[in-house]
């Protein structure tokens, strides 16, 4: 049974709470990403996803002026690395989210998409 830690990325997209939202998404498209990681001071302190920005728009045609901080899931739910693949899907599942940060205590080591767990299926 595969963990987290052989599936999550490493390579982490992130972005402070003080980024407009039209720049979250100009990183999050230059890097072919559906979320970024809202981090200040080292600490995780949200996640900006599709999602995210379908909601700030369609509540005001004026948010991509405004802050990520504004618009973005404040504390995410998040997984361990040794979690197994079929925990991190269910949390996903369960929570209706497609992205999950991976804490080892507090500090954040990966990032993990329903898309990566979704392979990791398929092979076992």
């Amino acid at each position: 049974m595969a963990v987290i830690r052989e599936v999550m990325t490493k390579e982490l997209v992130t972005i402070e709470p003080a980024s407009s939202v039209a720049a979250a998404v100009t990183v999050m498209g230059m890097q072919g990403v559906g979320a970024v990681l809202v981090i200040e001071e080292g600490r995780v302190e949200g996640i900006f996803t599709e999602r995210d920005l379908v909601r700030a728009l369609s509540n005001d045609i004026g948010a991509a002026s405004q802050t990520v901080g504004q618009w973005m899931t404040r504390n995410p739910v998040t997984v361990g690395p040794e979690a197994s693949v079929e925990e991190g899907l269910e949390i996903m599942l369960n929570g209706h989210f497609r992205h999950l940060p991976v804490m080892e205590g507090e500090r954040l080591v990966g990032v993990v998409s329903i898309r990566d767990l979704s392979r990791a299926t398929l092979r076992e």
